[in-house]
């Protein structure tokens, strides 16, 4: 783990933030609950002020124009049309041509196994998206935790960000590896792993994601549990610079390459359908759509789409203690699933 100076993931000559304009949306975190923490600052690691802590690897990674992450992203569409592409997920989403400002999620953090030297990927996260996929001026803004062997050269569940304003064609980038998303917490490494992770019938691990648009500024924010990890610059973004998002995606995806003649062994959230449930599944829960006032509306409405369910499942619900909220993921590869 390198640290260097909260700059450094700056756009070049810009001011960066501390915090947004407008303020944060409520926020708070529960009694009770069993925090994720990353891997670097379980022994009590810390940055000196006004520092970050950033992966030793990104400052290689810069000297590459593509990464193998924009080469698997550039041919994912909005469902429906990501499948096409060995694309494969299990989403909850809203449609809200009025605009989306924000959304809040609480998602449980596994560790699935991922297909050996196959370029493939196994993510839960969040989507807020803008514009057309056909125009190519798609907008999105994302997060989440991914294992991602061949862009890590390892098997644990990483922090990530990523960002696109023209349908993942030439723009946009995973975490600090390109001028993008800035980075201004000392709590949180973009790209660095999450430990401990939830296990099968056993403890539950999770963490809750806030991302909001500043409608002062227009910048977009994203928060972890009660941290501020930093925000999206209006200025990348053409939609999403000055309107809110129109579409908002909750969920797991994976990448079918079928490298070995058969559909891929990559395990989605926990690698168990949703119909296990609480404990032995991925899970979404608590979701809320920020509006332009930056009030929380809990969802009352949202619909799944699967695109393989013999492969990865969802299946929804809703509680009074887990609001509007869903399961989903599976093993991949299996009698069912040739």
């Amino acid at each position: 783990m390198a640290v260097l100076l909260a700059q450094a993931s700056s756009l070049p000559k810009k001011t960066i933030q501390g915090a947004p304009a407008t303020g944060l949306p409520y926020m708070i975190n529960k009694a009770g609950k069993r925090r994720v923490w990353q891997v670097w600052n379980q022994n009590g690691t810390s940055c000196p002020d006004e520092t970050i802590p950033i992966r030793r690897s990104v400052v290689g990674a810069k000297r590459f124009k593509k990464k193998h992450w924009t080469d698997v992203r550039v041919n994912r569409r909005t469902v429906p049309y990501a499948a096409e592409e060995g694309h494969e997920y299990a989403i909850g989403e809203v449609v809200y041509l009025r605009g989306i400002y924000g959304t809040v999620a609480t998602m449980n953090v596994w560790n699935p196994s991922v297909e050996h030297g196959t370029n493939e990927f196994s993510l839960s996260q969040i989507w807020l998206v803008a514009g057309h996929y056909h125009d190519s001026d798609l907008n999105t803004l994302e997060a989440g935790w991914q294992v991602f062997p061949d862009h890590y050269h390892d098997n644990q569940p990483r922090l990530f960000v990523y960002w696109t304003k023209d349908t993942y064609q030439k723009t946009g980038c995973l975490n600090l590896e390109c001028p993008g998303f800035v980075q201004v917490t000392s709590e949180f490494a973009t790209g660095s792993a999450f430990s401990p992770t939830s296990s099968y019938g056993g403890s539950q691990y999770d963490i809750t994601m806030y991302i909001w648009k500043d409608t002062k500024d227009g910048n977009w924010w994203l928060s972890i549990d009660s941290s501020v990890i930093g925000y999206w610059p209006a200025r990348l973004f053409t939609h999403l610079a000055h309107g809110p998002a129109t579409l908002v995606q909750w969920g797991g995806e994976i990448v079918n390459s079928r490298s070995y003649g058969q559909h891929t062994t990559t395990q989605m959230g926990s690698g168990h359908f949703a119909e296990e449930g609480f404990g032995k599944a991925g899970s979404f829960r608590n979701l809320k759509i920020i509006d332009y006032l930056s009030y929380m509306q809990p969802v009352q409405e949202f619909i799944l789409q699967t695109k393989n369910p013999t492969c990865y499942t969802a299946i929804k619900g809703y509680s009074e203690e887990w609001g509007s909220h869903f399961y989903y993921g599976g093993p991949g590869y299996n009698a069912l699933c040739p």
